[in-house]
């Protein structure tokens, strides 16, 4: 638990990967470039989140393939692939593929439900086929199977001269299907995962459910998640919150930062209308030194759950504040949570 005397294990950091809508080449460049300097600094891991249809990251197995040739260390996540909008064989693939070529560091954030918008996009994503999608959590027991190596097909074998065939993907990664974690909001995921031996993700959105004090929201969906976890299974809980620390910022630095907090604040402030009538809280950023920062998260009664912490990198900040919080969040607020860089150990 990363109380006061007790360090904090895993350190990482999240990001879209924003690109310009007519210079993506020049953002997917940076991003690889932030994930060097990642490594660098002795982060655990780098996490993307996938984005569709927006000015971030699409394909996360395509992103994260370049990034496994740029790195040798550092754990590469997504946080999350909503799988509502996935074919789970291809994806499987594409992830075995990804996490091959980078040495078994693959570590992937899923989550199900209909995706954001689905009726603008669901005659291009599926056609015909669109009001019979499955978009329930057997789409990721069917994607953890997969990954797995559970027999797609009874045909396998020598067909004609030279072709043969697998009954389940390939090429087959052993051991990544036990690095899947699943992003939930809500106390009945936490159970639904724990229950399946699965990874748990908690961010900066949860969902109100008895209370309305975000920190006790999450600590009580760690708590399900825990009772719910099979004897031998890990148990393992990461959480992710936007945190700006200030330390070697410039003033006009600082004053972006301010001004980013004071423009997110209302909608943190109070409880968001999700669809079905359901109340969403908002985590409140983290903006001051590494001290301040340390006292909040050490306040925090779910953060003193987990063992894993990554950032949430702003979306919209110059390549430059990116890598200026990257600095200070691994040289001034891990040593202060106990953590020791990876590349340090």
């Amino acid at each position: 638990m990363p109380e006061p005397g007790s360090p904090l294990a895993k350190l990482s950091f999240l990001t879209i990967v924003p690109f310009d809508r007519d210079d993506p080449a020049g953002g997917i460049e940076r991003g690889l470039r932030l994930f060097e300097l990642g490594e660098s600094l002795g982060f655990d891991g780098g996490w993307i989140r996938t984005r569709h249809l927006q000015y971030g990251v699409s394909s996360p197995a395509a992103f994260l393939s370049a990034v496994s040739q740029h790195t040798s260390r550092l754990e590469l996540g997504t946080a999350v692939i909503p799988l509502g909008w996935e074919n789970p064989l291809r994806l499987a693939e594409d992830l075995a593929t990804v996490d091959l070529l980078s040495g078994g560091r693959l570590q992937i954030g899923v989550s199900v439900g209909t995706p954001m918008h689905y009726g603008r996009v669901k005659n291009a994503l599926y056609g015909e086929l669109a009001d019979e999608q499955d978009f329930s959590y057997a789409r990721v027991d069917k994607f953890v199977s997969l990954l797995r190596g559970d027999a797609v097909t009874s045909e396998s074998g020598k067909e004609g001269v030279v072709e043969e065939y697998s009954e389940r993907v390939e090429p087959h990664s052993a051991g990544l299907s036990e690095r899947v974690l699943y992003g939930s909001a809500s106390r009945r995921s936490a159970e639904w995962a724990g229950a399946r031996g699965l990874g748990l993700l908690q961010s900066n959105i949860t969902m109100a459910e008895g209370t309305m004090d975000f920190a006790e929201a999450q600590r009580e969906q760690i708590e399900a998640y825990r009772k719910a976890v099979p004897p031998g299974s890990s148990g393992r809980v990461a959480m992710g919150h936007v945190v700006l620390p200030i330390d070697s910022a410039t003033p006009r630095q600082r004053k972006r930062y301010e001004e980013y907090v004071r423009a997110r604040t209302p909608r943190t402030a109070s409880p968001q209308e999700f669809p079905g009538g359901r109340m969403a809280l908002i985590k409140r950023d983290r903006l001051g030194t590494a001290e301040e920062i340390v006292a909040g998260l050490y306040e925090d009664v779910a953060f003193r759950q987990v063992d894993e912490f990554f950032i949430e990198l702003p979306f919209s900040f110059p390549q430059a504040d990116t890598e200026q919080l990257l600095h200070d969040l691994a040289t001034e607020v891990g040593p202060r949570l106990g953590w020791t860089p990876a590349n340090a150990r």
